[in-house]
């Protein structure tokens, strides 16, 4: 496995965290800024990965322009 496998893992989770949507996934199950809430709550386990999930949909489009290279590289490596 190399370093380009690594990369292309790492997109296609960013991907998934940026394709949830906040109303029917993540409401419901307590995973919004809203339940984190206070000074505290952003430095939990749960935090972080609530920051981390909201970063990865505010950087849509970076995320749209990275994926549009992976596949011209991989189009153009077959």
């Amino acid at each position: 496995m190399g370093l380009w496998t690594v990369l292309q893992g790492f997109l296609l989770i960013a991907n998934a965290f940026a394709i949830l949507n906040e109303d029917r996934f993540l409401t419901p199950r307590r995973w919004s800024f809203a339940d984190v809430g206070g000074a505290h709550g952003a430095n939990t386990f749960k935090g972080q990965i609530i920051g981390l999930i909201y970063a990865a949909q505010y950087m849509r489009l970076p995320l749209i322009l990275l994926n549009g290279i992976t596949i011209v590289v991989k189009f153009v490596s077959f």
